[in-house]
């Protein structure tokens, strides 16, 4: 990989600069952590590699491996993968960010480039992935993933002072790349292979004037404090959600895949003929042909052609995906479901199972605060921010002790925490002056009676 100080040592041509974006795109792309990130992608999208890439195989009385074009060979890919990351994702952001001050959402994103979505997007590209990147467009974030964003660190500090995204649609089709530094962008492309400069090098903010005589035309730009562009890291290791993942995945959509082809090749018949031992490949492939065209055969006297079927080990198979499938969830620290949709459950054993993925995601989220913290100290915004995960909880039970404990809590306490539980702390203002309201009139009914009146009157 190449770094910031490989990049101040280019020359200031624009030849120059392109030949080395060039070559950190090649760089990049022949990293480690560029490719476990491209093999992650695929799994996420339910493409499983190693499935795709396994071939049945049959070998000749010389021991040449050939191709086996006969028998079952589905490829079942699962999308635990997928599961797992959005899982996460959801789980800590669903819900979106808090902020202190309300105007810090309005100032991080509009309605239409939502900040909130924005992470989420980020938030999965870096567990997939490893890392993400956030660009502070003005006024909202733009998200890069690893596959087109090039990084280039300070070998001194670790900090990330330049890029350079780049993107091609096809192969051939011309290459776009944006170099991105402290003071400004520049835009390159490059048609069948010859470079040039796409648009020249400008801030990050730039003021129009308009006019009838000279239409619309830049008179003043600006750049942000500090690098406008932040990562986040998918995990405290620094790597890819499927490091340690993969294997499993592979192992169980090879076993599901083998057992289904079992299933599949059960359900034929092979057969045995005795007494045939002068028949030869030909005269076996004849015969099996005219059983299942005709589904009847002449023998001679001697012979006897007796059908056969295939018994499939299934218990083994059912106790090995079962105990794949546990060790994936528990290794992912994911949150199986099904262990609190089995039955009733009490809030203890909820809190139980949620276990695991808490503990993952007090990991994630200090990744998710470097994060958010460093877009707002490009945007030029002081606040604290918090998440309020999205939790599956036993709502009669949470009333049940909050109504027990409601004669040692204030009333307007015990009533913002029920509608929140019942998902209605939108409605706590209303709710409140309602019940003042209703205090008031039992307090003294022949006030409200008299005001209602000479409400009448009027």
């Amino acid at each position: 990989m190449l770094t910031y100080q490989d990049y101040l040592k280019v020359g200031e041509s624009d030849a120059d600069k392109m030949k080395f974006v060039r070559k950190a795109i090649a760089a990049h792309k022949s990293t480690s952590l560029y490719k476990t990130a491209a093999e992650a992608e695929m799994y996420k999208k339910q493409q499983n590699t190693t499935i795709i890439k396994f071939q049945k195989l049959l070998y000749t009385i010389e021991g040449r491996a050939v191709v086996d074009h006969f028998s079952s060979n589905y490829k079942m890919a699962t999308g635990k993968f997928k599961r797992f990351v959005t899982q996460e994702v959801q789980y800590l952001l669903g819900n979106g960010a808090s902020f202190e001050h309300t105007e810090t959402a309005d100032k991080l994103g509009t309605k239409k480039k939502n900040f909130d979505r924005a992470l989420q997007d980020v938030a999965a590209k870096a567990i997939t992935h490893a890392v993400a990147f956030g660009f502070w467009n003005f006024d909202h974030v733009e998200v890069f993933s690893l596959l087109e964003f090039v990084p280039l660190y300070d070998e001194d500090n670790g900090s990330m002072m330049a890029g350079i995204r780049f993107w091609q649609i096809a192969p051939d089709k011309p290459l776009r790349a944006t170099l991105y530094e402290i003071d400004g962008y520049t835009e390159y492309i490059w048609r069948k292979g010859k470079g040039e400069v796409y648009q020249e090098k400008r801030t990050y903010i730039v003021k129009y004037k308009e006019s009838q005589a000279d239409g619309r035309e830049i008179y003043d730009g600006e750049n942000y404090p500090t690098f406008p562009i932040v990562p986040m890291w998918g995990s405290p290791e620094k790597q890819s959600k499927l490091v340690g993942l993969r294997e499993q995945i592979d192992c169980y959509d090879l076993i599901k895949s083998g057992y289904a082809n079992n299933v599949d090749e059960a359900s034929m018949i092979y057969w045995t003929i005795k007494n045939a031992g002068g028949m030869d490949d030909v005269d076996l492939a004849q015969f099996l042909e005219r059983m299942r065209t005709v589904h009847a055969a002449t023998m001679d006297d001697d012979a006897e052609a007796v059908p056969n079927s295939i018994n499939v080990p299934v218990e083994a198979r059912e106790k090995l995906l079962d105990r794949l499938e546990r060790d994936l969830y528990r290794d992912a620290r994911a949150l199986d479901v099904e262990r609190i949709a089995s039955g009733a459950v009490t809030a203890t054993q909820i809190i139980a199972a949620y276990s695991d993925i808490d503990s993952l995601c007090d990991e994630f989220e200090y990744c998710v605060l470097d994060f958010v913290y460093g877009i707002m100290d490009v945007a030029g915004v002081d606040d604290e921010v918090t998440f309020n995960r999205s939790q599956i909880i036993n709502v009669s039970e949470l009333i049940t002790t909050i109504v027990q404990a409601s004669t040692f809590l204030p009333g307007d306490f015990v009533t913002a925490k029920i509608l929140s539980i019942l998902g209605d702390a939108d409605k706590t203002e209303d709710v409140l002056r309602q019940m003042a309201a209703d205090e008031q009139y039992v307090a003294n009914p022949q006030q409200e009676s008299e005001q209602t009146e000479e409400e009448l009157n009027e």
